[in-house]
């Protein structure tokens, strides 16, 4: 490791001194808690605050991995694990030597304009209303493109409304966890599609992780922002977001239950509520040794005053870690502890 920062240093020392800034890209839901990290950081260390770029949870992983050398970040947020196939990206890249960190928790949220009706949705309805193809008979075993364009149509009870469903773009990480918690489970609940699972994993995965692209659900960016603003315009419309946005906009967005279950705090953290997922950021360990106040960011970043159970991101929404686990992260980010790639394999 000292060799690696040694030359680090040598081949980019005179870009090193140009940027003594940190820059942080990656997850828009992750985005409004880096923000409030790095303003208070930067108000308190004697560092620069650090620039935060809200590309999405895979965009920021693809920008992080890469390379080395202060033109790409220093660290990259996400709304979801880091996967095998961009850690292979790194490796390729020079970037071996990685920090993880998980920060807390949070829940994918279906909301709608307070002004709109009540929606109790279930798994198998957002995946008959948002899959690309859906079963073409009552067990599952085929599949046909997607014929639903009014809610009533999947349920006589829904309202009479056309459905339009404003969501993340495919680079985001709440996309990812969208597809995976909410679209799989509900297209695995019918046995010819458990069945395909068995058979053909790839075309499993295509079939039930697809979303549609002919008009009810329409990709709003990476800024959740946008989307409590479409809602407000259209209360017939729904939205898709992270937690933490929910909680912010409360006068004026309401959540739909799903699978029976409200995205409240407690019921997330517990994962009683059906659509939750964790939150990380990951750290270039080789530039953390020349870019000045990466350390004491993670370190800030991790410490129980912000990601505690009474900490000040707290506030802005974010489910935290048992204590235990918040002190695993916490040692993690202090000692920079470098990622193990079979710590991937242990959780499937």
């Amino acid at each position: 490791m000292k060799k690696i920062c040694f030359l680090f240093t040598i081949l980019f020392a005179g870009s090193v001194f140009a940027r003594d800034q940190i820059k942080v890209v990656g997850s828009s839901t992750v985005y409004p808690f880096a923000t409030v990290v790095a303003e208070r950081f930067g108000k308190t260390s004697g560092y620069k605050t650090p620039v935060i770029e809200s590309t999405g949870s895979g965009g920021g992983l693809k920008l992080f991995c890469a390379g080395v050398g202060t033109e790409h970040p220093d660290i990259t947020n996400a709304s979801r694990r880091i996967k095998q196939t961009e850690v292979n990206n790194c490796k390729k890249n020079g970037i071996e030597d990685i920090t993880e960190v998980k920060i807390g928790y949070d829940g994918i949220v279906v909301a709608n304009s307070k002004k709109g009706v009540d929606f109790h949705l279930s798994t198998r309805d957002l995946y008959l209303a948002l899959a690309k193809d859906v079963p073409a008979d009552p067990t599952g075993k085929t599949v046909k493109p997607n014929p639903y364009k009014k809610w009533n149509e999947i349920n006589p009870t829904y309202p009479d409304l056309p459905i339009l469903v404003y969501g993340p773009p495919p680079t985001s990480g709440t996309r990812d966890a969208l597809n995976e918690l909410a679209i799989e489970k509900g297209c695995k609940s019918y046995p010819g599609r458990k069945k395909l699972k068995e058979n053909n994993k790839k075309l499993y995965k295509a079939e039930c992780r697809s979303i549609r692209t002919d008009g009810p659900y329409i990709e709003a960016g990476e800024n959740d922002n946008l989307i409590i603003e479409k809602l407000i315009t259209n209360p017939n419309s729904l939205g898709i977001f992270g937690y933490s946005f929910l909680d912010e906009n409360r006068d004026k967005v309401k959540a739909s239950t799903v699978n029976g279950v409200l995205p409240e705090f407690e019921l997330i953290s517990n994962g009683t509520y059906p659509v939750s997922r964790s939150l990380w950021f990951y750290v270039k360990n080789v530039h953390a040794a020349v870019i000045p106040g990466i350390k004491e960011y993670v370190l800030e970043f991790t410490s129980n005053r912000a990601t505690g159970e009474d900490g000040y991101l707290v506030s802005k929404g974010l489910i935290p870690l048992p204590s235990a686990e918040q002190a695993k992260y916490f040692k993690h980010g202090k000692e920079l502890t470098k990622f193990d790639p079979n710590w991937l394999k242990k959780e499937k």
